[in-house]
């Protein structure tokens, strides 16, 4: 069953909102963003929240020692790394979180430019769960609303996919999700913009769309 997490989670109600839509997993955003989320307000969040859904933290560019100091006082199941961490870095972050889940980011338009990166990133397959395929740049990482050119992309997400799950972000919404998992079969989908109201608020009825949209659709996958 395809994994997904609804990112940008501000509040208790929009986290409830989620699980119950069919959440496998929340993202709690600490960087600077419309999302951002503060460390005790998602410390509150989470505590109010059941074991059986995973709570992701997002980082960019922060230092081992930091994400995991974040993570215990937050209760993190696991890390996102958003940023430009390198690809040596991540035993560092593997060493300091041990067990738990850490998905590392890469721009797609940055690899499909020609940026030779994914050889060192599988390289380091032992310290992360999977890659975060995303749209966005340098001075906007996420939360764009825009996918990346897919087709383009397919090639790239089977090489990564043969070493490390692949998880699909950036610009997926209710109606091309389902697209999104013919393309690629990829282990997960991340949606932020795409199931909102408003930059920080979740809308009920597209978190409900958006979960039957990728149910649906890995029946005809199959």
């Amino acid at each position: 069953m395809t994994w997904i997490k609804f990112c940008g989670t501000t509040n208790l109600h929009d986290a409830q909102m989620s699980i119950a839509s069919g959440a496998n997993a929340l993202g709690f955003i600490f960087a600077p963003s419309p999302r951002q989320v503060e460390i005790a307000r998602a410390a509150e969040i989470v505590a109010a929240l059941p074991d059986g859904v995973e709570k992701i933290g997002i980082f960019v560019n922060e230092s081992p020692a930091r994400v995991a100091e974040i993570v215990t006082l937050v209760r993190l199941t696991g890390v996102q790394l958003h940023g430009n961490e390198p690809a040596e870095q991540l035993p560092q972050f593997r060493h300091a979180l041990g067990s738990r889940r850490i998905i590392k980011t890469l721009l797609a338009s940055e690899l499909l430019s020609g940026k030779d990166m994914v050889a060192g990133y599988l390289g380091s397959c032992d310290s992360i769960d999977a890659v975060l395929l995303d749209s966005g740049s340098a001075a906007k990482p996420g939360g764009t609303g825009i996918p990346f050119a897919w087709e383009d992309a397919v090639p790239l997400a089977a090489e990564i996919q043969a070493v490390v799950p692949v998880i699909i972000a950036g610009g997926l919404n209710p109606r091309n999700v389902g697209e999104a998992l013919r393309l690629f079969c990829p282990w997960g989908v991340d949606v932020v913009s795409g199931v909102e109201r408003e930059p920080g608020r979740k809308d009920e009825t597209r978190l409900g769309d958006f979960v039957a949209a990728v149910r649906r659709a890995q029946v005809s996958v199959r």
